[in-house]
């Protein structure tokens, strides 16, 4: 088994109100008490207050969606990773196939964002992953690299002990297609392994979870692969019952 502790965590989108929101982290909060996972929920940044009075007394961790590099400045919309801190936040997703595909973010912006919250003192949760045409072009490798080496080069091999790699093959995002468990578990042991080549301690410690799909009904083959350390849930993570359930599948 490995010593690593398995992390799910619900990516919440561009979805809710106050109200449900705070609902959700409830019910979330109230069913987590009795796992052994590490819970994090990440709702949106105006939500970001109301969900942490929610989780307050908790064993459930608050995280964000995105930051910008800048810790400050004349930014007009943007959100600072150094503000999301001040919410209690612990983690904050980077590099979503979302932003990559819908607001043209490269691989150098997001890496520069995964230094960003760590000088904020919080993980990024680093999204890598194919397109199908990527996949079946197989281009799968060099994505990958493309990827965590721009991460490598902004954290250096000993940053990544203070993030979490989440691996989402884009083409099964929302679609309801799933990679199968051997799949997923193939590209989660090929990540280790680049990055065990350039430090063993860090690969070995290193959560990577798995975020292309994950239901209720396919947690629990996905998390027992021996390199899938838990799951990024999106549409799943927005149901109390569905989400806790892949917890537990976790646990």
């Amino acid at each position: 088994m490995s010593a690593r502790q398995s992390l799910v965590a619900g990516n919440w989108k561009l979805n809710g109100s106050r109200a449900s929101a705070t609902a959700l982290a409830k019910e979330v909060a109230d069913g987590a008490a009795a796992l052994s996972c590490d819970v994090l929920v990440c709702p949106g940044f105006a939500h970001l207050a109301d969900v942490q009075a929610t989780l307050a007394d908790s064993t459930v961790a608050l995280g964000a969606q995105n930051c910008s590099v800048e810790p400050s400045g004349a930014f007009t919309g943007e959100v600072a990773a150094p503000m999301i801190a001040e919410f209690g936040a612990q983690y904050i997703i980077v590099g979503h196939s979302e932003r990559r595909a819908l607001f043209g973010e490269s691989s150098a912006l997001v890496a520069q964002k995964a230094k960003a919250v760590q000088q904020a003192d919080m993980q990024p949760i680093v999204c890598v992953g194919e397109t199908l045409e990527q996949r079946e072009a197989g281009q799968l490798q060099a994505v990958l690299d493309e990827q965590l080496d721009a991460v490598i080069d902004q954290l250096g091999i000993a940053g990544l002990a203070h993030s979490v790699i989440a691996y989402e093959p884009v083409w099964a995002i929302g679609t309801g297609k799933s990679a199968t468990s051997a799949q997923a578990q193939e590209v989660h042991a090929m990540i280790r392994a680049k990055l065990a080549a350039l430090d063993s301690e860090v690969a070995a410690g290193l959560r990577i979870l798995y975020g292309g799909s994950v239901k209720p009904d396919n947690a629990k083959e996905l998390f027992s692969q021996p390199d899938i350390d838990g799951g990024l849930i999106g549409g799943a993570a927005l149901d109390a019952k569905s989400f806790l359930a892949i917890c537990a599948a976790a646990s």
